[in-house]
C-alpha cells in the first residue's frame, strides 16, 4: 500500500475573512480521502497565532475555532528554514518539537496574509509544496489596484478604477471625493484594494454614501478604490492547472440584494447561481478565453476563480477581479463550476494537491547554485 501523503491544511487567519475560511476549511476537509492523506489541521486565530492538535489528541482544531476554544490545541510552526521541512508544536516542557513532515500545504485561507503571497513566501523558504498560485500570482491577485493594471497592460477590458490611500483621506477628504467624482457620474463602488468576499464594499449612490463607502473600506486597507458602477450581471469562471490551464463552464451570481456583498454571499442563502450561465456561446468563449489569459498574465497556479461583468445594457465583458483562493463552502460558484464541468468535489481536491505537487517538481528543476 502507497505511503499517505502529509497534508496540512490552513485555515482562520488575520483577515476580515477568518470566518469565511472556516466555512471552506470545513468542505475541503471533509473531501480528503484518509486512505490516502494524513492530514494535519493548522488553525491562525485573528490575532495570528498559529495552533495545531496536542501530539495524541484528538481535538479538531477546525471545531475548537468554531467553538471558540484552544483547549487540546498548542502553538505550532512553519519555519523558514528548507532543511526542516514541517510542522513544529509546543510541547509540555514549552519546547519546539517537530511533529510531523509535511509533504503538501492546502491554504484555505481567504483575504490578506494568506491569499495575497505572505504564507506562499514562506512555503517557499520551507521548500513545501503548496496548494494555489505563488507569490507573485497572490499578491497581483489579492492587489486589485495593481492587478488592473496588469489587465490594462495585456489589452483585458476592465471598468475605470482610481486608487486613493487612507492618508489621503484624512489629508484631503474633499480633494478625494472630487476627484472620485470625475470617474463617472453615480453609481460608483468603493472597495479595499487587498480583499474579497465583499468586504468593505460599498455601493454608492451620492457624496454621502461615498464618504461612508470610503471610510468603511480604509478600515480594511490603507488603498481604496473607486470604481464605476456597471449595471451588470456577474459571471464567474473557474480555472485549473499550472502551465496548461482549463476553464470550465461560467456560471451566472443571481444576487439577493443590489450586488453580490459578503451579507448575500454568506449570511442569507437567497442568491442564485446558474450553471451554465445563460448567456451567448460566444459570450461565453470569451469570458473563458480572457479567464485564462488572465491567469496566465500574473503567473497563476492550481485554482482561480475569474469574476466578470456583464453589462446589461451594451453587452461589454469586463473582467473584474481574480481570487487566487476562490471559497470552497457548500455555496461557492468555484468547486459548483467544476462538478458542472464534471470534476466532482472530491476529485477537485485530489487534483489540486496533484498540481501543488506536480509544480513543486519543476521548481525543483531550478538550478540555486551557480559554478562556471
Amino acid at each position: 500500500m502507497a505511503e499517505k501523503l502529509r497534508v496540512g491544511v490552513i485555515f482562520g487567519g488575520r483577515s476580515g475573512e477568518h470566518e469565511v475560511s472556516l466555512m471552506s476549511a470545513r468542505n475541503v476537509l471533509a473531501v480528503l480521502d484518509p486512505q490516502r492523506y494524513q492530514v494535519f489541521e493548522i488553525g491562525i486565530t485573528h490575532d495570528g497565532a498559529w495552533r495545531t492538535s496536542r501530539p495524541g489528541s484528538l481535538v479538531s482544531v477546525l471545531a475548537a475555532f468554531q467553538s471558540g476554544t484552544d483547549e487540546g490545541l498548542t502553538a505550532a510552526a512553519i519555519l523558514p528554514d528548507p532543511t526542516c521541512p514541517g510542522l513544529f508544536g509546543m510541547n509540555a516542557k514549552g519546547d519546539w518539537a517537530l511533529l510531523t513532515g509535511l509533504d503538501v500545504v492546502f491554504p484555505v485561507l481567504h483575504g490578506t496574509y494568506g491569499e495575497d503571497g505572505t504564507l506562499q513566501g514562506l512555503l517557499e523558504l520551507a521548500d513545501i509544496a503548496y496548494v494555489g498560485a505563488g507569490v507573485l500570482g497572490s499578491a497581483v491577485g489579492m492587489d486589485k489596484g495593481v492587478f488592473e493594471a496588469v489587465m490594462r497592460a495585456v489589452h483585458i477590458p476592465v471598468v475605470e478604477t482610481q486608487s486613493f490611500l487612507r492618508s489621503e483621506l484624512r489629508a484631503d477628504l474633499n480633494g478625494v471625493l472630487a476627484r472620485a467624482e470625475q470617474i463617472a457620474p453615480y453609481p460608483l463602488f468603493v472597495k479595499p484594494a487587498n480583499l474579497g468576499s465583499s468586504v468593505g464594499v460599498s455601493k454608492c449612490l451620492s457624496r454621502s454614501d461615498l464618504v461612508e463607502g470610503l471610510m468603511e473600506a480604509a478600515r480594511f486597507d490603507r488603498r481604496i478604490l473607486v470604481q464605476r458602477g456597471v449595471n451588470a450581471r456577474e459571471i464567474e469562471v473557474a480555472v485549473l492547472g499550472n502551465d496548461q490551464p482549463e476553464a470550465s463552464v461560467p456560471g451566472e451570481i443571481l444576487p439577493s440584494r443590489e450586488f453580490y456583498s459578503y451579507e448575500a454571499k454568506y449570511l442569507d442563502d437567497s442568491s442564485g447561481l446558474l450553471i451554465p450561465a445563460p448567456i451567448p456561446v460566444e459570450t461565453s468563449e470569451q469570458a473563458r478565453r480572457l479567464a485564462v489569459k488572465a491567469y496566465q498574465a500574473i503567473d497563476c497556479a492550481g485554482m482561480a476563480r475569474v469574476d466578470f461583468l456583464l453589462d446589461k445594457d451594451s453587452g461589454e465583458l469586463y473582467l473584474n477581479e481574480v481570487n487566487t483562493i476562490p471559497g470552497f463552502t457548500q455555496i461557492s460558484m468555484y468547486p459548483r463550476l467544476w462538478e458542472a464541468t464534471g470534476v466532482t468535489y472530491a476529485a477537485l481536491v485530489d487534483r489540486l494537491i496533484a498540481l501543488a505537487l506536480e509544480r513543486k517538481a519543476e521548481r525543483n528543476q531550478t538550478e540555486r547554485k551557480y559554478a562556471r
